[in-house]
């Protein structure tokens, strides 16, 4: 007799990540409102031999989310479960985007102490795959996490933190969506901030030669390199207690840092020798001139992302940030490839995270891009394929979100726990139910059974 679920199962729904770069279409695609639907699916899965994927907003320019078996949305299971206002601390469900949480803690008077460029994720694909802001003493978001609530095959439900089931929590805090189904996030916060940014113009080997100084001169670091030129913008914050001081303007950073710039990267697809020429006029125009602004922390952290992009980051040791990036400045000198701008670059503390890119040493991330322009294709294969190499040579690892081409055979070198990880995952989840061709390429090609 077929298993008969209290969810109601969707056919046809096609989902794409936010880049249009990635898209899929599940036999099934489920939005649960209870722990008991989550478990029911998941018996339909592990009946019909069937992979569950857990999908949030999209914005992983990767297919770790995509599936053509059973894909769940957990949005509808995404409120708050507790706060703690003395000791800065709340409990979530694992389906709450970041922008919800934000305003939630306004209310408590409480913020997420670092956040990366987007808020329009869920907290718990965020955790899943390692994602950063910047800052020397400032670790990645998991770093914050204190205690998770998973949802694992067998349908039990699991508690994890750093005096419970420490080994699994350690696995949980960057899991790759490959333990099970994330119900809870305890999370420690800070109180409420504003944040003073100042956004100055200098050339990369400035910067370059006084890193050390520069990554330490603020509580967030951060700079822009634009390729075929030696121009950098550099924007660095710290906390204060200050009014809010708002410098946008709609004319320079819409009309011409947004809609200019998609045309003419547009029209540089039909002629790329152009684009050496947009990098140095938009620099002069838009990033030239020193900014400053003062807001909300979490506003500052976050920042346009501008139009769909090809986009790919890993993490280096920092003390081969300059190496790097001459290197790659010095590839696309005399290789003939024109690369669009930014060449962001961010600077994490070192965790104890198994599957960390931070972890045991401080790093430098380093993220380039190639925009598609009215969702257009733009060649990016060669630039991808160097930088990967250039970052493979520098003890680089990838990000988990962004698209890269290792196997477990590469990636089990570079992560000291990573056989550990892949241990403890295979206990969770013997039958692979959660694991997609993305899991299956970084946990199982070039393993040994």
């Amino acid at each position: 007799m077929a298993l008969k679920i209290s969810c109601r199962a969707i056919q046809g729904h096609v989902f794409s990540n936010w880049a249009r770069t990635y898209s899929c279409q599940p036999e099934l695609y489920f939005v649960p409102e209870s722990v008991d639907q989550l478990r029911d699916i998941i018996k339909l899965a592990t009946i019909q031999k069937k992979v569950i994927k857990v999908a949030g907003c999209g914005h992983s320019p990767s297919d770790i989310t995509c599936t053509t078996d059973f894909m769940i949305s957990m949005e509808k299971l995404n409120g708050i479960l507790e706060v703690d206002v003395d000791r800065n601390q709340v409990k979530v469900q694992g389906g709450i985007k970041i922008e919800q949480l934000h305003k939630l803690l306004s209310e408590y008077g409480l913020a997420i102490s670092n956040i990366g460029s987007v808020s329009d994720i869920t907290l718990s694909g965020a955790i899943a795959t390692g994602t950063h802001a910047t800052g020397a003493n400032f670790g990645m978001l998991s770093t914050n996490v204190l205690e998770i609530e998973i949802l694992l095959a067998n349908g039990d439900i699991m508690t994890c933190s750093r005096y419970q089931n420490e080994e699994i929590f350690l696995c949980a805090l960057c899991n790759l969506g490959a333990l099970g189904i994330i119900l809870s996030i305890k999370f420690q916060c800070e109180k409420s901030f504003k944040l003073e940014q100042y956004q100055t113009a200098c050339s990369l080997d400035e910067v370059l030669d006084n890193l050390e100084e520069e990554v330490h001169s603020c509580e967030h670091f951060r700079f822009g390199w634009f390729p075929h030129t030696n121009d950098v913008v550099v924007w660095k914050c710290n906390r204060v207690d200050k009014d809010k001081i708002d410098n946008s303007n709609w004319f320079w950073d819409s009309f011409v840092g947004y809609h200019s710039l998609q045309f003419l990267y547009w029209l540089s697809s039909y002629f790329d020798s152009l684009i050496p020429w947009i990098n140095r006029t938009f620099y002069k125009w838009v990033f030239g001139k020193p900014k400053y602004r003062v807001d909300d922390g979490y506003k500052v952290f976050n920042f346009e992302c501008l139009f769909k992009q090809y986009v790919t980051e890993w993490a280096i040791p920092r003390e081969n940030t300059g190496m790097v990036l001459r290197q790659l400045r010095d590839w696309l000198d005399t290789n003939n490839f024109y690369a669009h701008y930014p060449v962001e670059v961010r600077f994490v503390k070192k965790d104890d995270i198994y599957l960390s890119q931070n972890y045991q040493r401080d790093t430098c991330h380093i993220n380039i891009v190639m925009y598609r322009p009215y969702g257009k294709f733009i060649p990016h294969e060669r630039y991808w394929k160097a930088y990967e190499d250039i970052m493979i040579a520098a003890n680089g690892k990838p990000h988990w979100a962004k698209a890269h081409s290792l196997t477990y055979k590469e990636l089990s070198k570079m992560y000291p726990q990573y056989d550990k990880f892949c241990e403890i995952r295979d206990k969770l989840d013997p039958d692979r139910i959660f694991v997609n061709r993305y899991l299956n390429q970084v946990l199982f090609e070039g393993r040994e059974d």
